[in-house]
């Protein structure tokens, strides 16, 4: 399994095989919910996968150990668990977007956008833009419990009480820590001009890690090992790799976010400008700024209207505050402290060969 591409297709299999079952369901109860399985279809499709193989790959460290083959279908447990992680995945994706206003997601239109434009293409009545709201809050709803029930037959299998307690501990453990560093994240966008430049670098990080990076990385590698029955030395040192690997994973997002490439990330340049999110390159840009620079940026972060020779204007004072540099730096102290963290027997070889390679995909990405 070494092939990624070969995992891709594998996931993208389960996927699709999934969404087959899923329309047939609800065929049953009525056509006007197809659109609801076209999209959730549509946004799966794709996508590098990263939760899914460090979910794999945490599975394959701890089970490497104990001489368990490679799957050998498509249809085994890890890859069940791996799948039922792009879907959580997918259903964090589409309420982020709404709260935080996006227009687009991988080029194309978020969901609420989607279903605001389904909802004017019918000819329907009433407010488009609430029901393209509501209709995405409940995909993303749907999603959530589609990836519980993705766990519940990963598990199917299963007969020793360690490995089904300790997963779905993992699983519900991950759903509360993204969802609770959502809210800090919305939090953080009005309480920011309440508190002090040093503390606005905290409260950012403290978002970064709970919203993103235990969830991005540390999560799924711990599903994936507790399935195996991982021992708690070994889920430690799994934590001791992910979670500053998550860290170096979701900063690398937010340069991203700002100076990404459109064509790359699917996103409008300065996206995260526009929107206002308060991260770690914000808080340490602002604490280097003048009282009179960052009033001026301050009153255009967040602005939707702002233009693109603004959008230029921002980028030029985030790299002049020497935050870019910082945030770099961050990234690099983060991924060498993880890939310490697999100089270790606790964990097979080959799971660790793997981990390395995703870790450099995912540091040093451009999308």
């Amino acid at each position: 399994m070494s092939d990624s591409m070969r995992f891709v297709d594998i996931i993208d299999s389960q996927l699709q095989n999934f969404f087959d079952h899923k329309a047939d369901e609800v065929a049953e109860i009525s056509a006007d919910l197809a659109p609801l399985i076209d999209y959730s279809r549509s946004l799966l499709r794709g996508g590098k996968r990263f939760r899914a193989r460090f979910c794999f790959w945490g599975w394959r460290s701890v089970a490497g150990l104990t001489g368990q083959p490679h799957p050998q279908t498509a249809d085994h447990p890890a890859f069940e668990l791996a799948t039922a992680l792009e879907v959580f995945h997918a259903a964090a994706l589409v309420h982020d977007d709404i709260m935080d206003r996006s227009d687009t997601r991988r080029g194309e239109p978020s969901a609420h956008r989607h279903f605001e434009h389904h909802h004017r293409q019918s000819g329907f009545g009433l407010d488009a833009e609430h029901y393209g709201q509501s209709t995405a809050l409940l995909v993303g709803d749907l999603m959530l419990a589609w990836s519980s029930e993705l766990v519940t037959q990963a598990l199917s299998t299963a007969t020793t009480p360690s490995v089904i307690s300790g997963t779905r501990r993992e699983f519900h453990k991950m759903w509360n820590e993204v969802t609770l560093g959502q809210y800090l994240d919305i939090h953080e966008e009005s309480a920011w001009p309440t508190v002090s430049d040093d503390e606005r670098f905290r409260r950012a990080m403290r978002v970064v890690t709970f919203k993103s990076a235990k969830y991005s990385m540390e999560a799924p590698l711990l599903l994936g090992a507790s399935m195996a029955d991982a021992s708690e030395d070994q889920l430690r040192q799994l934590t001791q790799f992910g979670l500053p690997l998550g860290v170096a994973f979701q900063l690398r997002d937010d340069l991203l976010g700002v100076f990404g490439d459109p064509e790359q990330t699917g996103k409008p340049a300065g996206d995260d400008l526009r929107e206002g999110k308060r991260t770690v390159l914000i808080a340490l840009a602002e604490a280097e700024m003048s009282a009179g620079v960052k009033g001026i940026f301050n009153d255009m972060l967040g602005d939707p209207d702002v233009t693109d020779e603004q959008i230029a204007v921002m980028q030029h004072t985030l790299r002049d505050s020497g935050a870019v540099e910082q945030v770099e730096s961050i990234i690099a102290e983060s991924a060498e402290r993880a890939l310490g963290a697999l100089e270790t027997k606790l964990l097979d070889p080959e799971a660790v060969g793997e981990l390395r390679q995703l870790a450099d995909a995912v540091v040093s990405r451009s999308a």
